[in-house]
């Protein structure tokens, strides 16, 4: 019930603090809303480019056809796509969710992989071309270590307790 009231009561604050301090809150806001309009037009391209890369690679089949008979075969293509897209990888574990169930040991393995990595590379398209920056230096090296022990982690602990 109070959670209904935090956002007018914000609102209303801010409101008070320019009439207080005299400042010109509309002319404020719609600058900002300007510059946020700028941002977006400028990582539009990053987000296209990406979303047409993962959708030719998952619409392909390659992945499935590559760990065809692993017994992981239904994880590797959400450890491939997690870093590049979270709704890619969240699509492949409701996959998993649904042909083994939540509880099983490749549920648990998926879940454990969706918490524990990143959408690295998406990640570091967005918010780099948002900013304009040409090179990452290590960025992109620390990220997908990152993600590696994440789901060596991930392998290690549903083994330990599953």
């Amino acid at each position: 019930m109070l959670n209904n009231y935090i956002i007018p009561f914000i609102v209303l604050f801010i409101i008070s603090y320019g009439f207080f301090k005299k400042c010109d809150i509309y002319d404020r806001f719609i600058a900002g809303a300007f510059d946020g309009l700028k941002i977006v037009l400028d990582i539009i391209p990053a987000i296209l480019a990406m979303i047409l890369a993962v959708n030719i690679f998952v619409d392909s089949g390659l992945l499935l056809d590559l760990f065809k008979g692993s017994k992981y075969a239904e994880i590797f293509p959400m450890i491939f796509l997690r870093p590049i897209s979270g709704n890619a990888a969240l699509a492949y574990l409701s996959q998993v969710y649904a042909t083994h169930g939540p509880d099983s040991f490749l549920g648990f393995l998926a879940s454990i992989i969706q918490g524990a990595t990143d959408t690295t590379i998406y990640v570091l398209a967005l918010y780099f071309s948002s900013i304009k920056i040409k090179n990452s230096r290590y960025a992109l090296w620390v990220g997908l270590a990152a993600d590696f022990f994440g789901i060596l982690a991930a392998f290690i602990v549903v083994h330990f307790f599953f």
